[in-house]
């Protein structure tokens, strides 16, 4: 897959995968149902001489308990694309950044799109993120980054009151607070995740109050290629638990504590190539 960065900067170094994991505790705000979703994602990272770049695809398949219509039984579909990249000031000033336990300082910019199809909300979200980011000198990698994000959406559902909405809404400005990481436990395990803390992004497209929103997502992944005398990193499997906390900024008051609020545990294999 080609390098996403500006100038087009040849890899020095990439990874492509598919992935699908599956777990049947996911939320949705308002549902007080426990969704069962498998989920498929092509994720790309890399990186060149000035920084690095992650671009990741999901298509989640909800089952009836999220329905994709009125009068249908069969489940919502979306899809989900993140991108990033960040710059690596030291590299581009010709040396290494580095202080204390900090290995490099960047600045990150990039996007989120998703067009989900249900019966509730039928999200249109698009967002703008841009921070600076340090990378901490640990064994694999941890980056941590303080983001500004630009979000809109373009909702429209078969209920009051997401049914009057028209047009696109913009949020206020909003700040998100997040860590990313990849760490080896043993030659064949590794611990990886992400976290991300969001404040509250003013009202929501009905005028309701929106809260600040937490999502954990991780995962311990076995190398089972290797362990079985194939390639390092080919193909692994593992465990993955997500705990989202007022999701999309849907609290308890909003929703009356019906489905904000998700702990779902997940299994998940990946092929990198």
């Amino acid at each position: 897959m080609l390098s996403l960065s500006a100038g087009a900067q040849a890899a020095d170094w990439s990874d492509t995968s598919i992935s699908w994991r599956a777990g049947s505790a996911f939320r949705e705000p308002f549902n007080k149902e426990d969704i069962k979703k498998n989920i498929v994602a092509l994720t790309h990272a890399s990186g060149y001489k000035y920084g690095t770049n992650f671009l990741n695809v999901d298509y989640l398949m909800s089952d009836s308990k999220d329905p994709a219509s009125l009068g249908q039984t069969s489940g919502a579909s979306e899809a989900y694309i993140v991108y990033r990249h960040t710059l690596d000031i030291g590299k581009l000033r010709g040396g290494d950044l580095r202080f204390g336990p900090v290995r490099g300082v960047g600045a990150t910019v990039g996007f989120d799109i998703n067009t989900k199809n249900d019966v509730g909300y039928n999200s249109r979200k698009r967002m703008l993120v841009a921070g600076p980011t340090l990378m901490w000198d640990v064994p694999g990698f941890l980056n941590t980054s303080i983001f500004l994000l630009r979000e809109s959406n373009a909702p429209s559902g078969a209920f009051a009151p997401i049914a009057n909405v028209t047009g696109r809404y913009t949020y206020k400005t909003h700040a998100m607070l997040n860590a990313v990481w990849g760490i080896p436990v043993t030659p064949l395990l590794s611990f990886e995740g992400y976290i991300n803390v969001i404040d509250a992004k003013g009202t929501d497209e009905v005028g309701r109050k929106t809260g600040v929103e937490t999502n954990l997502d991780m995962q311990l992944m076995l190398d089972v290629g290797a362990a079985m005398g194939k390639a390092k990193n080919t193909f692994r499997v593992g465990l993955q638990y997500q705990y989202w906390n007022n999701k999309f900024g849907n609290t308890d008051a909003t929703t009356g504590g019906i489905g904000n609020t998700a702990k779902t545990p997940m299994i998940r294999a990946e092929y990198h190539f």
